[in-house]
């Protein structure tokens, strides 16, 4: 059966036996979590921490519980780990697009003029408060509105409660929502906005 038709959980008891069936799992997710994680760090470390990632990946296939079927949790907490190690950038990256509104991410892939003058605005607003939101509150919000993960598979991928996950949630939308005068952040479209989902 070729590697495309197998599940992540499949592929990972290939590439225990046979290494290479593990370009499989990158393939299939590197380009989503590159672009989660050039949206949060910038172009520049997105590369690295996408190698970094999938490295670490692969040294821990041994322990990974083939119960779950799919690896995105398990690839988004490793990366999750690697962003918490530059915070830093992140937090500049946020203010720098605060004070310009330029998301370099968003505007390639954005096709609609209207829609960018729109959410020029937006985007410096809501660039301001994920740069003084807690790590932590930060780092479920953007789970779930840029890498569209379930409550749950943020649950698994950070090692936290379904609750901590909500109560996370809730305090980042919040002080997010009080930003955008009203506007849930988690809630515009990405190609709209290039914030949230739809």
């Amino acid at each position: 059966m070729p590697d495309t038709e197998l599940d992540d959980a499949e592929v990972i008891e290939r590439a225990r036996r046979d290494p290479a069936a593990f370009s499989a799992l990158f393939d299939r997710h590197a380009p989503a979590l590159h672009r989660y994680v050039t949206r949060r760090l910038g172009d520049a470390l997105a590369d690295d921490v996408v190698a970094e990632t999938f490295l670490a990946a692969f040294r821990r296939l041994s322990r990974y519980d083939t119960a779950h079927r799919d690896a995105r949790p398990w690839l988004y907490g490793i990366a999750a780990n690697l962003i918490g190690k530059h915070r830093r950038a992140e937090v500049r990256t946020y203010r720098a697009l605060a004070r310009t509104g330029v998301d370099e991410v968003a505007e390639s892939y954005a096709d609609r003029v209207e829609a960018r003058v729109s959410a020029v605005a937006a985007q410096r607003d809501l660039a301001g408060a994920l740069a003084v939101l807690s790590p932590e509150d930060r780092e479920v919000l953007l789970m779930i509105a840029w890498a569209d993960l379930s409550y749950e598979e943020v649950s698994r991928a950070l090692g936290i409660p379904v609750g901590t996950v909500r109560s996370r949630l809730h305090r980042a939308r919040k002080k997010t929502r009080a930003a955008l005068g009203g506007v849930d952040p988690s809630a515009a479209a990405v190609d709209e906005e290039g914030f949230g989902r739809g």
